[in-house]
């Protein structure tokens, strides 16, 4: 008998886009690694999308995430925390997102002992409560919709949190190669 995820229900193999890494010793990580994909690049068009229908267009993705970070418990952040809470290692990426967002006028520099931050602005505010009212009505009931566990859909964010230390250690590993 084949194994669970040898064969869908049609005959194919596990839905992969490289059928090369799937030939391996855990075809569903490849598996895994194409709905990632998959999820990341509609999740960065929906960020995107869901912020013009807000009223600010021409932000990337990074920028929207950063915006809504700094907004997150209305603290100012550091450089150093937004790379971190968002795993960014180019920070350079970062600053030029920042340099961005406060020509907009969405975050505002400021200074905690010598350290530099970033704070949300009142028109920040203003976009980031209009992007959650924008979410609510078109993504979150169309969610709800799916009739989808919200305590399965935490556990899957866990998991996946817990799979991305996985990432970093590999491409420790292989930087040091």
């Amino acid at each position: 008998m084949a194994a669970k995820n040898d064969a869908g229900p049609i005959g194919f193999g596990p839905v992969v886009s490289s059928a090369h890494l799937a030939n391996s010793g855990m075809p569903a990580l490849s598996e895994l690694e194409f709905a990632l994909t998959m999820s990341n690049n509609a999740f960065q068009r929906w960020v995107v999308r869901c912020m013009t229908a807000a009223g600010m267009p021409g932000l990337t993705p990074l920028e929207v995430l950063i915006l809504h970070l700094v907004h997150h418990r209305t603290r100012p952040k550091s450089l150093a925390d937004i790379c971190l809470v968002l795993n960014i290692e180019d920070t350079h990426l970062v600053n030029y997102a920042l340099r961005k967002l406060e020509g907009h006028g969405l975050v505002k520099a400021g200074r905690h002992g010598k350290e530099k931050t970033v704070a949300i602005t009142d028109t920040g505010v203003d976009y980031c409560t209009r992007y959650g009212e924008v979410r609510e009505k078109l993504l979150v009931q169309s969610v709800r919709q799916l009739g989808l566990n919200a305590d399965e859909i935490s556990r899957l964010a866990a998991l996946l949190r817990t799979l991305s230390g996985s990432y970093d250690q590999a491409a420790r590993g292989a930087a040091a190669t």
